[in-house]
C-alpha cells in the first residue's frame, strides 16, 4: 500500500445503532475502491472487518476492525465499531484514532439510542460527524421521514447533501444537492441523469442547507435572519468549513447492500472530511506534566498511541497505533511513558479485518499495527526519548455486571486467571478480580453477551470451559449483647500436658476490626501469653456464628483466668481463647450485617418513576433526585448490594440502553430477619455440599 502525507489521510470511526449497517458499508466502500475484490455479507460470515469466530457466529461485530481503502489519491482508515452496548469499548477505541465519525442510521428505524451515543461519543472528543442513511432500497424505508427525525434530535446543524429520488416506490435515483446533480444506480454504478422535478421538497432541501450554513459563523448567521441569500460558493465554503469545525453534519445516504450512493458518500469524504493534517493539534504532557502540542509533522519526533491490543495465542500480539507525529518504522526505539522501558519496533503492517500488509513505516496521522511489542498495552504512548510526551489514553466504561466464574473441570482455576488475563489485555472493558472472602473468582463485563462472549473465548483461545454463576455477597456479623465467657482447654498427655485457661468479656463495639484489650490482675494469666489469646481471638472471629462470615464491631477484654506452671503454653491459651469466642458468641444476640452501596443512576425523566419503583422494591431508599442536561434525572440511593446483581439488566432494559448508573460501597447494616434466615440456611447448605 502506498504511503500518504497526513493531509490526505482521513481516519474515520463507523459508528450507530446495532442493525444499521456499519460493517455492509466498510464492506461496500472496501469493494468500490478496489481494496477487495467481492463483496463480502455479514449474513455469510465472509466480511472484511468481521473476522473474529465470535462475530461470524452472532452474525455482528464484537470489537473494532480497521480497513484501509484508497480513494482518488486519499487514504481512508475505516475504523468499523460495535453497535451493541455490551461492546462499548470497541467505539470508544474507534472514535479515540479517528479524526471524524461516520453514523450509520438505518432508513426504516431512524434515529435509534446507538445513534444517540454516536453522537454524544463524537462530541465527547470534538469529532466531525457525518451521517448515512442507509438500506433505502428496503421496504418501508423511508429517508424523508429520518431525516427529519435527525434535524428534531440534532439541530439545524443536520444538512442534507445527497438524497434519494423516490419514484415507482424505489430509491435508484439520487440527488446531490449542492453539485444540482442527479445520478442512477444500475446494478451498483452510478449514471448521470437528468435533475428530476422535486417540487416544493427541494425548496425544504435548499432551507435545511441555508440554516446549516448559518450556523457556521456570527456573520452567517445574521446574513440569514436578514434575508439575504446566500451565494453557491458562500454555501460549498460553509458546508466545507463547518463540517471540518463540527458545525455542521453532512447527511448523505444510499444501500450498502447494493452499492448505491456509496460513490458519492466516498466522494463526499475526501471533500468535506477533516484530514489527519486538519485535526493535528493533539496536546500531550510532558514528564513534569506540562502541556505539549504535537502537529502531524513527520520529521518531528516519533508520538503514537496504542488505541486496541489483539491478543492472540496463534498470531501473537498486535498493537494498533495511531501516529501522531513523526513516523514509526521497524528497528526504532520508543519510550513507553507509562513502564519507561524502551520499546524496539521489529516491523509495521496495516490492518484490513485480519489480513496484514506489510509498510516500511506508520507516518504522522497514519494507523498501524505494530506486533510483539511485549509491554505495550492499550492506552501506553509510545514516543521518542528525544521528545518525552504523554497522550490521552482510551476512555473506557466501567463493567457493571458481575458474576463468579467456576471451571468446568476441578484445578483449572489457573487456567481460567491466566486465559482471562490475555483477554483483558484486548479487551480492557473485562475486569477480573479474585474475592478474598468469598474465594469466588469474580468476572465483571458490560452486560449478559458480553460476558458470553468472554466465556466462548475462553474455550475456543484457552481450552479451558467455565459456568458462570451469582457472586456471593461478603457478609459480616457482630454482636448485640455484651457477655463474660470462660474458655478452658485441658488435656493430659504422657508427657507434658496442656493447659490454659481465660476469662473474656465480648461486647459490641465501633470497628471494623477486633478490638483486643487486658485487665488482668494478679498474673492469673502471666502477660507472656496475651499475645497467643489476641492471636486465638483473631483467628477465630474469621468465623462469625451464623453464617460463617467474618465478625467485626467486637472487642474482647481479657480479665481473668488460670495457667499452670508447666502446662501452659502459647497453643493452650490460644485453644483456650477460641473456645470461650465459640461458647460466647451465641449468647451474645448475633446478628448478620449486609454491605450497603450508594447508587448513582443518570435515566430519562421519561423513565424515572420506573426506576425508582424498582429501587424500593430492591429494599432502596431513595436520597434525592437532581435534573441534569438533556432531559435526565440523576437518582441517588442506598441500595444493599445484594440486589443490585441484576440492576445493569433492568436499566438497559427500562431506557433502551440510555441509563447509566455507578455503585460503590458505604457501610454494612443489620439485615431484615427474612433476609438473613435465607442467607444462613444457603451459608449451611454450601458447608453441607462442601462435606
Amino acid at each position: 500500500m502506498k504511503q500518504y502525507e497526513a493531509n490526505r489521510i482521513l481516519n474515520i470511526a463507523l459508528a450507530g445503532h446495532s442493525g444499521a449497517g456499519k460493517t455492509s458499508l466498510t464492506e461496500a466502500m472496501l469493494y468500490l475502491s478496489g481494496a477487495t475484490d467481492r463483496l463480502g455479507k455479514v449474513d455469510d460470515g465472509t466480511t472484511v472487518s468481521d473476522f473474529d469466530p465470535e462475530e461470524i457466529r452472532r452474525k455482528t461485530s464484537v470489537m473494532a476492525a480497521t480497513a484501509p481503502l484508497e480513494w482518488k489519491n486519499y487514504k481512508i482508515n475505516l475504523l468499523d465499531a460495535p453497535g451493541l452496548f455490551d461492546f462499548a469499548g470497541g467505539l470508544c477505541e474507534a472514535v479515540r484514532a479517528a479524526d471524524s465519525v461516520l453514523i450509520t442510521v438505518s432508513g426504516k428505524d431512524g434515529v435509534n439510542v446507538g445513534t444517540e451515543k454516536a453522537v454524544a461519543a463524537a462530541e465527547k472528543r470534538g469529532l466531525s460527524k457525518i451521517f448515512f442513511v442507509n438500506g433505502l432500497c428496503e421496504e418501508s424505508a423511508d429517508f424523508y421521514k429520518v431525516f427529519e427525525n435527525l434535524k428534531a434530535s440534532f439541530g439545524p446543524s443536520v444538512c442534507p447533501v445527497v438524497v434519494p429520488y423516490i419514484r415507482d416506490g424505489k430509491a435508484n435515483i439520487y440527488v446531490n444537492v449542492l453539485e444540482y446533480k442527479a445520478y442512477e444506480y444500475r446494478d451498483g454504478k452510478a449514471v448521470n441523469v437528468k435533475m428530476p422535478d422535486m417540487g416544493t421538497r427541494l425548496d425544504g432541501l435548499r432551507t435545511a442547507i441555508y440554516e446549516a450554513v448559518a450556523e457556521t459563523s456570527d456573520e452567517m448567521f445574521e446574513k440569514y435572519f436578514s434575508g439575504e441569500q446566500f451565494t453557491p460558493e458562500e454555501v460549498i465554503v460553509g458546508i466545507s468549513k463547518g463540517v471540518k469545525a463540527g458545525t455542521v453534519s453532512p447527511v448523505f445516504c444510499g444501500d450498502a447492500m447494493l452499492l448505491n450512493g456509496i460513490d458519492q458518500l466516498l466522494d463526499g469524504l475526501t471533500w468535506l472530511a477533516p484530514t489527519a493534517a486538519d485535526k493535528s493539534s493533539e496536546i500531550g504532557e510532558d514528564e513534569n506534566g506540562n502541556p505539549v502540542e504535537l502537529s502531524a509533522d513527520p520529521n518531528a519526533p516519533a508520538a503514537a498511541l496504542v488505541f486496541k491490543t489483539v491478543a492472540d495465542p496463534f498470531i501473537g500480539k498486535l498493537s494498533y497505533l495511531k501516529v501522531f507525529s513523526g513516523k514509526v518504522s521497524a528497528d526504532t526505539q520508543l519510550v513507553n511513558m507509562r513502564t519507561g522501558e524502551t520499546e524496539r519496533i521489529g516491523k509495521t503492517v496495516v490492518m484490513r479485518g485480519k489480513k496484514q500488509i506489510d509498510v516500511p513505516y506508520i507516518g504522522a496521522g497514519d494507523i498501524g499495527v505494530v506486533p510483539k511489542l511485549q509491554s505495550a498495552k492499550t492506552g501506553d504512548t509510545l514516543c521518542s526519548s528525544a521528545r518525552k510526551v504523554k497522550l490521552e489514553g482510551v476512555d473506557y466504561p466501567n463493567p457493571n455486571l458481575s458474576m463468579a466464574v467456576l471451571p468446568k473441570k476441578k484445578g483449572e482455576e489457573d487456567k481460567v486467571s491466566q486465559g482471562i488475563a490475555r483477554l483483558e489485555e484486548e479487551d480492557p472493558t473485562i475486569h477480573f478480580r479474585t474475592n478474598s472472602e468469598t474465594h469466588q473468582m469474580i468476572l465483571s463485563g458490560l452486560g449478559e453477551q458480553h460476558l458470553d462472549v468472554i466465556t466462548a473465548k475462553l474455550k475456543k483461545k484457552f481450552g479451558v470451559e467455565v459456568v458462570l454463576e451469582k457472586p456471593r455477597v461478603a457478609y459480616r456479623e457482630t454482636i448485640r449483647k455484651k457477655v463474660q465467657m470462660q474458655g478452658k482447654y485441658k488435656k493430659q498427655t504422657g508427657g507434658h500436658g496442656q493447659y490454659g485457661d481465660v476469662w473474656i468479656e465480648f461486647e459490641p463495639c465501633d470497628s471494623e476490626t477486633l478490638e483486643f484489650s487486658e485487665r488482668v490482675v494478679g498474673g492469673a494469666v502471666p502477660k507472656n501469653f496475651f499475645p497467643a489469646v489476641e492471636k486465638g481471638l483473631r483467628e477465630s472471629v474469621q468465623c462469625g456464628p451464623l453464617a460463617g462470615y467474618p465478625v467485626v464491631g467486637l472487642r474482647a477484654t481479657l480479665y481473668d483466668g488460670s495457667y499452670h506452671p508447666v502446662d501452659s503454653s502459647e497453643m493452650s491459651f490460644k485453644v483456650a481463647a477460641n473456645l470461650a469466642y465459640k461458647a460466647a458468641m451465641p449468647q451474645a444476640s448475633p446478628v448478620l450485617l449486609e454491605p450497603i452501596g450508594h447508587l448513582k443512576c443518570t435515566v430519562p425523566g421519561a423513565n424515572m418513576g420506573d426506576v425508582m419503583g424498582e429501587i424500593n422494591k430492591r429494599r432502596g431508599r431513595v436520597l434525592g433526585m437532581e435534573p441534569v442536561d438533556k432531559g435526565n434525572q440523576v437518582i441517588e440511593a442506598e441500595v444493599p448490594e445484594a440486589e443490585m446483581h441484576d440492576f445493569s439488566t433492568f436499566l438497559r432494559q427500562t431506557t433502551q440502553g440510555r441509563g447509566d448508573f455507578t455503585f460503590e460501597f458505604v457501610r454494612y447494616e443489620e439485615a431484615p430477619q427474612q433476609v438473613a434466615q435465607k442467607v444462613i440456611e444457603e451459608a449451611k447448605a454450601r458447608q453441607e455440599s462442601e462435606e
